[in-house]
Order: structure tokens, then sequence, then C-alpha cells
């Protein structure tokens, strides 16, 4: 009797926990399936173009479906110019209509090509982000896609196809602005450049003289420009930061629009100006610094 007792307990207790487990499993289902269906909340950004009427037809061109995500309903208020594809409320994929290329879109900007549309690569800097945008550069008004990832936007060809075709604007090159100096240590400098300056980026030609560029796939060029004038914010007595054998004063008040800094090298026969993001500035004053130390003499 005690052991029919005990056998009948434990097929209780086991069936007990079979249905707590199917109810936890059911009740996760349901608790993610409506996570994922919950409206997406995207921020408004300035957008001129956002309410014209060709974002309107793109918008209504999307497709249902983008980087393997399904179509989401939009937070309210909704932006205009604006969708949206996502799993879930964090694994999601933004699209915006009509906005402004971005600052780190410059003469020097390589875009690149999708299924034959161009556009142009930014990953977030921001330290612990994995968010990546494209912009379209060759139609109007401007899309940006952004999203958790790095997959290419090759599936809105349709839905760009109600937009202009219009090569977007680039900004001014780096650097390109400032005053020209001496440029007598200029050539020994060029012939001992580095192919990379920081991780992932490799030199590549441009037709400005004495001026260096190296690109990374979704990251703002560095630029170096030998040769400059003496820059015109540098004071006596203002703080410099020693790299090496290189003191280099940051111009600060060149930022702008930008992550990137300016920096210029004292201290030799003429100046060099360097513009890079603030993520790989440190390693390129150091590969920089010391082709100067090397290469050029002391002033």
């Amino acid at each position: 009797m005690t052991s029919q007792f005990n056998r009948t307990a434990i097929f209780i207790s086991l069936g007990l926990s079979i249905v707590m487990v199917l109810a936890v499993l059911f009740g996760a289902k349901y608790v993610f399936n409506n996570i994922a269906k919950a409206p997406v909340a995207v921020s408004p950004v300035e957008s001129k173009e956002a309410d014209s009427q060709a974002c309107h037809s793109f918008i209504d061109a999307l497709p249902d479906t983008v980087m393997d995500k399904p179509r989401a309903d939009i937070a309210e208020p909704v932006p205009s110019g604006v969708a949206a594809w996502a799993t879930t409320s964090e694994d999601k994929v933004t699209a915006r209509c009509g906005v402004d290329m971005p600052f780190q879109y410059t003469e020097y900007s390589q875009p690149q090509d999708v299924d034959g549309e161009q556009w142009y690569q930014v990953r977030d800097a921001t330290p612990g982000s994995n968010l990546t945008t494209w912009y379209s550069t060759q139609r109007f008004p401007i899309v940006a896609i952004t999203a958790s990832t790095d997959a290419t936007p090759d599936e809105l060809n349709d839905a760009l196809s109600a937009l202009d075709e219009k090569p977007a604007t680039a900004h001014e090159a780096p650097l390109k602005a400032l005053k020209t100096g001496g440029d007598q240590m200029c050539a020994e400098v060029e012939k001992a450049l580095p192919d990379s300056v920081a991780e992932g980026y490799h030199r590549r030609e441009v037709k400005e003289k004495n001026t260096y560029v190296w690109s990374a796939d979704g990251r703002e060029e560095i630029v170096a420009r030998c040769g400059v004038a003496k820059p015109e914010n540098y004071r006596a007595g203002v703080k410099l930061q020693q790299v090496n054998d290189i003191p280099w004063f940051e111009d600060t008040t060149l930022a702008h629009g930008t992550t990137a800094g300016t920096w210029f090298a004292l201290g030799r026969e003429d100046y060099l100006a360097l513009h890079a993001p603030q993520d790989a500035a440190q390693a390129a004053l150091v590969e920089l610094g010391n082709v100067l130390a090397e290469h050029t003499a002391e002033k």
C-alpha cells in the first residue's frame, strides 16, 4: 500500500512538473510574441524632405521583410518618412527618408556598390554599440538605414526607384581649408609613411599635394596634411599632448559636426596636421609621430 502511494505521488508530481514546464514555455512564447509585435520607438531627427511626396512613395514601396525581419508598427508619435522592421524592440532595422548626409561623408569618402545602388556606411563609434547606418548617395531625398548588423540594405532597390537619381553633395575634405606654409620636409615624410596608421585603416592615394588618406570600412577617414601653416589658435603656454618625441596641439575649434579631432605636430621644420576619429587618433598620433621623429629635423 505504501509503495503504491509513493508511485502515485511520484506520477502526480511528475505530471505537475511537465504541466508547469509547458506553461512556462507557452508563457515565454506569448510574452516574446507580444514584445515582437510591440510598436517600435523611433526618435525624430531633422529630416527636411521627410514629408515630401517622394518620401511617401518610398515608404509605401518598402518590402514586408528587410534583413530577415518583418515589418513593424511605429510607436506614436510616428515621425514622417520612417519605417521599421523588427523581431524584438531591440533587434530592429529602421529606415528614414529625407535626411542629410552625415559630416563624415566628404570628398574623400568611398561609397559601396550594393546590388547597383551606392551606399555610404557609418559604424557607430560609441563604445559598446554595434549599430551601422547606410546612407544612399545616388538618390534624393537621401535615405538612411540603421541596423544592429553589418548586413547590406540590398532589398530596397525597388523602393529606391521611387526617388530621383541625384548624387549627394559631399562635405569639404578634412584639412583642405588649412592655409599652406613651408613643405621642405614633406617629401621625406611621404616616403616614410606606413600603409596603416590604425587598426583596419589602409592608405590610398588622393590628388591633393602633401595630403595622405587612410580609409576603413564604415569609419571616418584619417587624413594627414604636410606643409600647413602654423595653427591659428595655437598660443604659447597652451596644453600640448606629448606622444613619444612629438608635441601635438589639438585644435578643438575645428571639430564641428564630427567625432574626429584635429592635431598639429609642433617642433619640426614644417607643420603637419592630422584629422582622425577619436577612437583611432592615439594610434595615428604614435605612427605619424614616429615618422616625424625619424625623418625630419627639429626646429
